[in-house]
């Protein structure tokens, strides 16, 4: 099944490579049951990056690569995210070669969701991707990336140049903004965003995918809300950012309220999970604040009785 999409109206033309941009509003469609696990799986997922903007050495920046039939989908791209899919590449997970990395939906604009996307614009491309990268994300993705491709102009003209040089397209992105509702969809999976709070972003989304025997939601950054539970709704995988009560506590007082309106403490993502009812519920961006995993995962439990686990990078679900 083709891609559908509505492609708008600004292009920018750059020698042969061209920036597509294009705004996509998909149409509410009724949520499909989850398909029954298969043996083995088609839909593997892995937690490529943990992260937080704190510079944790064990931990990338927020990433999830879903892999379907060996085809990978990127969500977000934390720093480290290109490296991490090489070493679970490593570690066995087919379709994470480098030059195979061409679908990335970013949550929304903050740096730490955002620092890899030069690398998964340029490593893959220098390592054999010949064809644009098609990024997704809300209104604002395509400035981000022109600001990318400009200041690393030279860069692109001299490898292009260069004697059996990478192809003169793989550099560039074709960049569709997005909103609420179907905003890709092939013969392996549907993808549809939906807004979600924030602090104080105007776009900020969630994604729910369905894959042929699997449907995962993820949350991308937020405070707690209904749509979450609402776009869920007994689905096989739900991976939600969290921090830790306990640890909140410990925060200055005069950040406590960003804190709040951007983010969802434990007990509150144990209220979340118990209404959105998931196979296994799986913590990433964990905010501890100083708590333990052990802490935080007490607090989620406080109030969910369901399998939770809290992430490491590179763990497969």
């Amino acid at each position: 099944m083709a891609r559908k999409m509505e492609h708008g109206g600004l292009r920018r033309i750059w020698g042969k490579a061209i920036l597509l941009v294009a705004v996509v509003v998909g149409p509410s469609v009724a949520s499909s049951q989850s398909a029954a696990h298969a043996a083995p799986s088609r839909t593997r997922i892995v937690m490529l990056g943990t992260g937080t903007p704190i510079p944790d050495p064990d931990r990338s920046g927020p990433g999830v690569a879903i892999i379907v039939d060996s085809v990978p989908y990127l969500f977000d791209a934390g720093t480290g995210i290109v490296r991490r899919a090489s070493a679970a590449l490593r570690n066995g997970v087919p379709g994470l070669k480098t030059a195979q990395l061409n679908r990335l939906f970013l949550t929304h604009l903050h740096s730490d969701h955002t620092l890899g996307l030069a690398d998964v614009l340029f490593t893959p491309w220098i390592q054999g991707r010949r064809e644009p990268l098609e990024l997704f994300g809300p209104p604002g993705t395509a400035r981000l990336l022109r600001g990318i491709t400009d200041g690393n102009g030279e860069d692109i003209a001299e490898r292009v140049a260069s004697a059996g040089g990478p192809s003169a397209e793989g550099w560039n992105a074709n960049v569709h903004e997005i909103t609420e509702g179907i905003v890709y969809k092939d013969a392996r999976i549907t993808v549809r965003a939906f807004a979600v709070p924030h602090s104080a972003w105007r776009y900020a989304l969630g994604y729910r995918i369905e894959t042929p025997d699997r449907t995962i939601v993820i949350s991308g950054d937020a405070r707690q809300n209904p749509a979450v539970a609402e776009q869920c709704h007994g689905c096989d995988v739900l991976i939600h950012e969290v921090y830790s009560d306990a640890g909140f506590s410990t925060v200055p007082a005069a950040r406590q309220p960003y804190h709040a309106q951007a983010h969802t403490s434990a007990t509150q993502l144990g209220a979340v999970a118990t209404a959105a009812k998931p196979g296994v519920l799986v913590l990433y961006h964990q905010l501890y604040f100083g708590a333990s995993d052990e802490q935080l995962l007490r607090e989620v439990r406080s109030r969910y009785t369901g399998k939770v686990v809290s992430a490491v990078d590179l763990q497969e679900f």
